[in-house]
């Protein structure tokens, strides 16, 4: 390829085929013998292209004099002053279906929801729109912190009316397919939420606010069932206070109580209790506080207790968070606190078996499983609560008169069947 000045004095390049570029303006940087001529559209560039109609010989004012410098001999390969810069018209984007260049989207930008691109020409225009705002509410829930199953169902239903539609304007039976999917998982997150928050999935019956989660019935089951096989004494005064005291300390081993709790579930046994739990080491109270300066503290000031079963060195028996040891807690204490529970007198005893009872119940309030499993094992129940199991019966009874059951308990086959009254279903543990 070679370079050189033209008969008015205007650079020229000879290109392919013996071509001809006329009226090239120089650019800077000098080449002599050897170097390399520069074609480009922009600083840098390197693809030579061709000159736009403007540039042609013959158009008025399309060329500037060029300088050279160094000129060769005839024959030789010249060189110019300047790098030469030859303009470049780039061609114009192909359009694409409905008027959007080809180039107008980058890679990853079409709307997608279910990993299906959504067209732009999809009509009805509302149709389209749905879809792209329900991909970005399905791809913002799965950035939230913590999941809501009732959102989720939602979205789910949201997603069966879309694609039906889509379906149908398309006859795409995979679509369809998509909108059945989409209408399952609608109705299996909303049973999922129902059974969490014990509510009923298809509005019958009443709907009730529970204290417990499901989950969180789990773990009081694992509480009440650990203080039934490890609590230091049979007697009911001392289990109800290993109950107690055990949700009190459940997550480091340690807790606080106030003389208003203690004298709150044992009554006139509190001292002796505590002092027989402190003697065998179950308990641990700080050096200068004795069994009795425990009972007498107040909410300003309560006593610290330590268990150290439950201390985090030592294998555990359960872990949940300080939330749920919190929610259990007071669960546990709007039980053995009961109103008609205290009215009625109730005993460590029967105020262990409402425990037990409300913790071992279906959402509609019936005690364990269903069919041949229906009921509580009895020997199970009367260990809890400090009982000989054909002790139970009167105490269930007793739960009756309180209005804590709603019928006569039936304790033949060696096993408890009952009912939670009404006014209790909020305390089911939701077996």
């Amino acid at each position: 390829m070679n370079a050189g000045t033209g008969d008015r004095g205007e650079l020229f390049v000879d290109g392919i085929n013996s071509g001809r570029t006329d009226g090239v303006r120089s650019g800077r940087g000098a080449v002599t013998g050897g170097g390399t001529v520069l074609f480009s559209d922009a600083p840098g560039g390197g693809s030579p292209s061709a000159a736009p109609a403007s540039a042609r010989p013959g158009t008025a004012g399309t060329a500037s004099t060029a300088s050279t410098a160094n000129t060769a001999s005839t024959g030789s390969t010249a060189g110019t002053a300047d790098a030469v810069s030859v303009p470049h018209a780039r061609p114009a984007p192909r359009p694409q279906p409905g008027g959007a260049p080809a180039r107008a989207r980058k890679a990853g930008r079409w709307a997608k929801v279910a990993q299906r691109i959504v067209p732009d020409d999809l009509q009805p225009e509302v149709l389209r729109v749905e879809l792209t705002e329900l991909g970005n509410a399905f791809r913002a829930y799965q950035r939230r912190p913590e999941p809501d199953l009732a959102v989720l169902a939602e979205l789910h239903d949201r997603k069966a009316r879309a694609f039906a539609l889509w379906a149908d304007v398309t006859a795409d039976a995979s679509l369809r397919e998509e909108a059945d999917r989409a209408a399952a998982a609608a109705r299996t997150t909303r049973e999922m939420d129902a059974n969490r928050r014990g509510v009923p999935v298809d509005g019958e019956g009443p709907v009730v606010e529970r204290l417990l989660t499901r989950g969180q019935g789990v773990h009081a089951r694992n509480v009440l069932e650990h203080v039934r096989v490890g609590a230091p004494f049979p007697e009911a005064e001392a289990r109800l206070a290993v109950l107690m005291l055990t949700l009190r300390a459940a997550r480091s081993g340690t807790g606080n109580v106030t003389g208003q709790d203690l004298g709150g579930w044992l009554q006139g046994d509190a001292e002796r209790v505590l002092q027989e739990l402190v003697d065998v080491g179950w308990l641990l109270l700080p050096e200068d506080v004795t069994a009795d300066e425990a009972l007498m503290s107040r909410p300003e000031e309560p006593a610290q207790i330590t268990v150290p079963t439950l201390i985090p060195t030592q294998p555990r028996p359960f872990f949940f968070g300080k939330v749920t040891r919190a929610r259990l807690s007071g669960w546990a204490q709007k039980v053995v606190g009961d109103r008609k529970l205290r009215k009625k007198k109730a005993g460590a005893a029967t105020r262990l078996l409402a425990v037990y009872t409300a913790a071992h119940s279906r959402p509609d309030g019936c005690l364990g499983g269903v069919g041949e499993d229906a009921g509580l094992a009895l020997d199970e129940v009367a260990q809890f609560c400090g009982l000989r199991p054909e002790e139970v019966a009167e105490h269930a009874g007793l739960l009756v008169a309180a209005g804590w059951l709603a019928e006569e308990a039936d304790t033949t086959d060696g096993r408890l069947r009952a009912r939670l009254a009404e006014r209790v279903l909020p305390l089911s543990g939701l077996l």
